[in-house]
């Protein structure tokens, strides 16, 4: 016996597909792109530093530094925010600061003890934040201020570093004194950070 074919039984298969066909082509956006390539410069701007190309570095960190701020403000101003975008920013971001704070660390223009703070406070708060998505519905976490200086404060000093080495700025005694503020503002984020977390647990404080 033949089989009965109905006619339109694919129907629904057909349009789950073109439904899944058209997220992607809603969050694959302009800013979601830019935030694609901004992620994609890491292994770049590692590759320079590494090789003492400290002047392109530079640039390419700058230009990092422009296109984060060019996302944001195209998904905020034409209402492009997707869940994707929200969650490839903040990684391009920490891939970014960290991949080249520890090819700093590695060519010996940032010490090393510093690098091992910067990647310990990123790492502390990534698995606070993934321990809180794992334990309940998906929660937002507001990042502290003293996490937004920390971060200021972090770029300010690569910024600096990079344009003395490439570009022949004079450094003085500002090297030495960003790198004390950058120690401080770490340390200080990561146990605030730590702190919240233990608040979270406990219920002292729920998570928005």
């Amino acid at each position: 016996m033949v089989p009965e074919i109905t006619p339109g039984s694919d129907l629904p298969a057909a349009r789950a597909l073109g439904q899944q066909a058209l997220l992607m082509r809603h969050e694959l956006n302009l800013p979601n792109l830019i935030t694609l390539a901004r992620l994609l410069c890491v292994p770049f701007a590692i590759w320079l530093i590494v090789n003492g190309s400290y002047g392109t570095a530079f640039w390419v960190f700058v230009g990092a530094g422009v296109s984060d701020a060019l996302d944001g403000y195209i998904a905020k101003r034409f209402n492009l925010r997707t869940r994707l975008g929200a969650l490839l920013d903040p990684v391009a971001d920490k891939a970014l600061l960290a991949g080249v704070y520890l090819s700093l660390g590695v060519a010996g223009v940032l010490p090393a003890w510093l690098v091992v703070l910067v990647v310990l406070r990123d790492s502390l708060i990534v698995a606070g934040f993934l321990s809180i998505q794992a334990t309940a519905a998906p929660k937002q976490v507001q990042p502290l201020f003293i996490s937004k200086v920390n971060t200021a404060v972090q770029i300010v000093l690569v910024v600096f570093v990079l344009a003395r080495l490439g570009l022949g700025a004079d450094g003085g005694v500002v090297t030495p004194v960003l790198i004390d503020v950058a120690a401080a503002t770490t340390v200080w984020s990561g146990l605030s950070y730590l702190a919240r977390w233990a608040r979270i647990f406990l219920g002292a404080e729920p998570a928005l």
